[in-house]
């Protein structure tokens, strides 16, 4: 009976990530690229200025809990983590070296996605029970569209308490932390780790909770501090490998681009393949259009909904063309990606070779960090969708089921489980691309409007730009 429980679960998540999930994720970025013509594109270091706080006096009476720097900050510590080290080695394995091609088409389009989305998430914030100012794609439906539409906004909520839960990432940390460190030092084996797996899941739930149990600001502290220097970190020991294979990055280039086209170096060699598995693992990757971006950029304190989507659209840019981009030329240009180890294993083998016993530890470091942090950000995710449902008296006990399934994770693969989960997280997609596409007119006339008084010089810039560990600082 659970075998059969486990291929149903896992047939409805590859439904659910198949083709239709593509068209609605890609064909929507696209849409939205020419719907806004392309404009946002030209206001990229305007984004930049806004995540350096340049306008931050501007918006000090506004709505909202945290800063632009902390929103991008706790988004994309919900985006990078395991899908930027072992995704991208799934999808060379099953896909070959073009789907990297797809993925970087996913976040290209992804990137006007997230400015349609996280705009909209400012626009239409909508109040709790308890009369705080929310943000996500439930109230941006709520708010927007009105009560006829409310079941599109649970069936996000619904999803997204299931889509968030931390399963996966722990599981994985604690198999590499098992792997790497425990066994090898002899404190346990291959065939009897459960006390090993057991003890740390404790000691995580224990340390995560202290964390999440501060919310959005606390959250959003600890990942502001964390992800960029483990984004720096990855970019710095990543640029000494490839410069030690320095002449083997044109040809893999050249072997990423052709085969996008061909198929030859995927399983089967079939081009329709090779375009879902980049796009899907494009997807896990950056979440553009899946909602949970929303959640994060809908807590800024800002009075333009048109800032918030500027920044938000710097997060794929980071994520997948920089972060897995890095990782796949790591694969490449070192030849693991023709070995028979697959996720996180291959990635391990592409460090060890350019910093021979302690790449596997590096690679560590970067896991251990991302997920936690990943996890840190889900639990704020499931939090806000338990407290629309069921009101906010009610996130308490969410919280501290969701750290009992940390210790779940660690102990257990949960294979049945995980597939729920994964597409629950996918059905997160279908209410906020409805309701973007809905309200994408919006969108495009406060941005217009927004421009227009940014290129009429309407904005004064902060005379000193805000320290971002200042602000960290006050926030928690």
């Amino acid at each position: 009976m659970m075998e059969q429980i486990e291929q149903a679960l896992a047939a409805f998540a590859n439904f659910m990530w198949g083709p239709q999930l593509v068209v609605l994720l890609v064909g929507g970025g696209l849409f939205f690229m020419v719907h806004s013509r392309l404009r946002h594109f030209r206001y990229l270091g305007h984004s930049f200025d806004l995540l350096r706080g340049k306008y931050t006096s501007q918006s000090s009476g506004a709505a909202g809990d945290i800063t632009h720097y902390a929103a991008l900050a706790t988004a994309l510590s919900g985006t990078i983590g395991l899908g930027n080290i072992s995704g991208v080695a799934v999808a060379i394995t099953v896909g070959g070296p073009g789907a990297v091609f797809w993925m970087w088409i996913t976040a290209l389009v992804g990137i006007s996605t997230k400015f349609y989305t996280a705009t909209l998430a400012v626009m239409y914030r909508g109040k709790d029970d308890s009369g705080k100012l929310q943000g996500g794609p439930m109230y941006v439906i709520r708010e927007a569209l009105g009560e006829k539409w409310l079941p599109l906004a649970w069936l996000f909520a619904i999803a997204g308490m299931f889509g968030t839960l931390p399963v996966f990432q722990i599981n994985q940390l604690v198999q590499i932390l098992r792997d790497v460190v425990a066994i090898p030092a002899g404190i346990a084996s291959a065939e009897d780790h459960f006390g090993f797996d057991f003890t740390l899941g404790v000691i995580l739930a224990v340390v995560l909770f202290s964390v999440a149990v501060g919310k959005v600001k606390r959250v959003s502290a600890v990942a502001g501090k964390l992800v960029p220097s483990m984004v720096v970190f990855y970019f710095v020991i990543t640029a000494y490998l490839l410069l030690s294979n320095v002449a083997e990055i044109p040809a893999m280039f050249a072997l990423i681009f052709t085969d996008a086209f061909s198929g030859d170096a995927a399983a089967g060699g079939v081009l329709g393949a090779v375009i879902l598995i980049g796009v899907q693992r494009g997807v896990f990757s950056n979440e553009a259009g899946l909602g949970t971006e929303s959640l994060a950029h809908g807590a800024v304190k800002t009075d333009e909904p048109a800032r918030e989507g500027l920044v938000a659209m710097v997060g794929p840019m980071i994520d997948t063309l920089v972060v897995c981009t890095c990782t796949a030329l790591a694969l490449l240009v070192t030849g693991v990606w023709q070995s028979d180890a697959i996720g996180v294993t291959m990635t391990s083998m592409a460090y060890e070779q350019a910093f021979p016993g302690i790449g596997a530890y590096l690679v560590l470091i970067m896991v251990f960090v991302l997920s936690t942090t990943t996890v840190l950000t889900y639990s704020y995710y499931g939090s806000k969708c338990m407290a629309f449902l069921f009101g906010t008296k009610t996130e308490k006990y969410y919280l501290w089921g969701y750290m009992a399934l940390v210790v779940a994770g660690a102990v257990a693969s949960l294979d049945a489980v995980i597939s729920l989960f994964d597409g629950a997280y996918a059905i997160m997609a279908i209410p906020t691309m409805i309701s973007t596409f809905l309200l994408a007119g919006k969108v495009r006339e406060v941005a217009s409007d927004y421009f227009r008084r940014f290129d009429a010089g309407e904005f004064e810039q902060t005379d000193n730009v805000v320290d971002t560990d200042s602000q960290r600082a006050a926030e928690t």
